[in-house]
């Protein structure tokens, strides 16, 4: 768990277990939900850390997780000690913690949008009545006072004159797809890529469901192939022995959008290489060296079939290869799109603060 430090567990002040928790549910991030490989490593930065006390041991900590129902045994694998779905969600929180939190000490906003009238929020803008406003709009407080002042209090009288209605702030619905490489290269080179992109999944998920329960969130791996996971499946993701077949991930992503009935669409995009597989006629296309144009013009003409439905893409790169941007460029211009070329620490940031815009942008 390199570049992460612990130290600063010896300045809280939490009661030993939901401590030591926080700490393990970043662990288990790593350990792709292993239970037994989790506590291993627990006990390994106890040795550095003194997490652990002749008060409060390991033994106690297993035993709060099993009470507290965060973990239990597997009696299809002879008792192995797996994660509950409780914990799978715990998981996601913190995520949205660590990557959302540092949003809400910016000047940020809510994911509204810019547009007023009949919508989702009051607000505390005040305009006249206007045929067609509820009543729930209706600013009692405000009417009576104005009633008051135009028609006198002898003999008073409200008429639709007198009205004011609270303004309302809309929130748009969005359908994403958010598009995460699985291929061998989100490991490569003493690198661990899929971890951040995994932590910024699950807190995107956990945003949606909680804050725009409205909206939707499917989430697509792709390698050699693609495939869609559930949000409980995330904590437990890892990379293969892939090669990178971004069309085969781009095609399953337009499918699921194409069953969504939110008018407004999106793809998010998390990578670090170059396309280079697909498939043809069940069989295999693979070149590693370089940007192979067979490949490569694949995913631009699926780059602009998403343009011309209206779907941008907004891609990541976590990797600065002048070639590979070189074609996250062409890719981007083909669907007139957006490309962020970011470090592995600001990746949740720049996607939290795009879908941010996108949610202000896309209201009809």
């Amino acid at each position: 768990m390199k570049g992460f430090n612990f130290s600063a567990f010896k300045k809280q002040h939490k009661d030993p277990f939901d401590a030591i928790f926080d700490i393990f549910k970043q662990i288990l991030t790593f350990t792709n939900g292993d239970v037994a490989e989790g506590l291993d490593w627990l006990k390994e930065l106890d040795k550095e850390y003194q997490f652990f006390n002749q008060k409060y041991g390991l033994a106690d900590f297993i035993s709060d997780l099993k009470d507290k129902g965060y973990i239990k045994e597997d009696p299809e694998n002879n008792g192995q000690q797996i994660i509950t779905p409780k914990t799978e969600k715990s998981i996601r929180q913190q995520a949205l913690e660590r990557v959302f939190g540092k949003l809400k000490k910016t000047t940020r906003g809510n994911h509204k949008t810019y547009h007023t009238g009949t919508g989702d929020e009051k607000t505390a803008d005040l305009r006249s009545y206007q045929f067609g406003d509820s009543v729930e709009q209706i600013a009692m407080l405000e009417s009576f006072k104005n009633a008051q002042i135009n028609n006198g209090i002898s003999d008073f009288v409200m008429t639709e004159n007198d009205l004011y209605v609270h303004e309302k702030e809309h929130k748009s619905q969005t359908s994403t797809v958010l598009m995460i490489d699985i291929s061998h290269s989100m490991i490569l080179y003493g690198e661990d890529r899929i971890t951040p992109a995994k932590n910024v999944a699950m807190a995107l998920a956990e945003l949606i469901k909680t804050k725009y329960p409205k909206d939707t969130l499917d989430i697509v791996v792709f390698g050699n192939d693609a495939w869609q996971i559930q949000i409980k499946d995330l904590p437990y993701l890892q990379v293969g022995p892939y090669h990178t077949n971004t069309v085969a991930g781009l095609e399953l992503a337009m499918d699921l959008l194409r069953r969504r009935k939110n008018a407004n669409k999106q793809i998010f995009m998390i990578t670090d290489g170059k396309p280079s597989c697909i498939k043809e006629k069940g069989e295999y296309y693979k070149n590693s060296f370089g940007l192979d144009k067979k490949i490569v013009n694949k995913c631009l003409r699926l780059a602009q079939s998403c343009r011309k439905l209206k779907i941008p893409i907004t891609t990541f790169m976590v990797t600065t290869d002048p070639y590979l941007q070189e074609f996250v460029n062409d890719f981007t211009e083909a669907n007139n799109g957006k490309a962020f070329y970011t470090s592995l620490q600001g990746l949740g940031e720049y996607i939290f603060e795009d879908f941010e815009r996108n949610k202000k942008r896309n209201v009809r």
